[in-house]
């Protein structure tokens, strides 16, 4: 028992055997994840792949029909509210579109998590310090004031970075990080990521459409199909893959 225990501390999450079906469609089909102190692990699969239901279970927006996911080695699908929502500061999360309160200015937007959070956690930071230094982490030290329809949306997405790390998370979910970005763009927050990641030292889970994202982002890559880790290995085992599904996925 003490050697599954310390088996099962290597992970900062771990999901096993996930199943979730809306009716008679069956979405995930047992799907497994291991995700390392430190490590940025990319998933990859097609539209209706499962890749939104699984992240949606992860975070307690969706409940999983069975399978277990540990975060931290506790098991969220048997914590109470007050004890999950104390393991969600640990999680920070980017959504697709930044989804940023469009009401709200910048400096706004950053304070929201902190306000709910800021208590359960004993942060005697100055909330004024913590919004300044996360914007200055992602570049946008002068943007504090301005409200999220005068950002670009590089810029919006810098924002939601920032609020992802206001709570100093361990671990970041990525949710499609550069889609509707032109490729100069999309670049840039690519190497923001790494270099937060470096910073921070956080591990990541990243889900993604974009191939090249993938191979400058990724420790490693699971490609999801029909609900199961169909693939996994780095970006250069699967781009050289001879699996007619797996070589069409990498194929540029």
């Amino acid at each position: 028992m003490i050697e599954a225990d310390r088996n099962t501390n290597r992970f900062v999450l771990e999901i096993k055997d996930l199943r979730k079906s809306f009716g008679d469609k069956a979405v995930l089909n047992g799907f497994n994840l291991q995700l390392s102190k430190g490590e940025n692990l990319v998933i990859m699969g097609k539209s209706g792949s499962g890749k939104s239901v699984m992240i949606k279970c992860l975070v307690g927006l969706i409940q999983a029909d069975s399978g277990s996911i540990k975060i931290k080695g506790q098991d969220i699908t048997v914590l109470g509210q007050t004890e999950l929502d104390l393991l969600r500061t640990e999680i920070g999360f980017l959504f697709q579109g930044s989804a940023l309160y469009d009401s709200m200015t910048v400096r706004e937007n950053l304070e929201f998590p902190l306000r709910r959070h800021k208590s359960k956690l004993n942060m005697t930071e100055n909330t004024e310090v913590l919004i300044k230094e996360a914007l200055a982490n992602v570049g946008l030290a002068n943007a504090i004031d301005l409200m999220p329809a005068e950002l670009s949306g590089g810029m919006q997405r810098r924002v939601a970075l920032a609020r992802a790390l206001i709570l100093k998370p361990k671990i970041i979910l990525y949710d499609e990080p550069t889609t509707g970005l032109d490729p100069i763009t999309a670049k840039e927050i690519i190497q923001l990521m790494r270099s937060i990641q470096k910073k921070y030292e956080t591990s990541s889970l990243i889900i993604t459409h974009d191939v090249d994202c993938a191979r400058v982002i990724s420790n490693r890559i699971i490609l999801l199909v029909d609900g199961i880790n169909y693939a996994e290995g780095t970006y250069q085992e699967l781009a050289q893959s001879k699996d007619p599904q797996v070589k069409a996925f990498f194929k540029h």
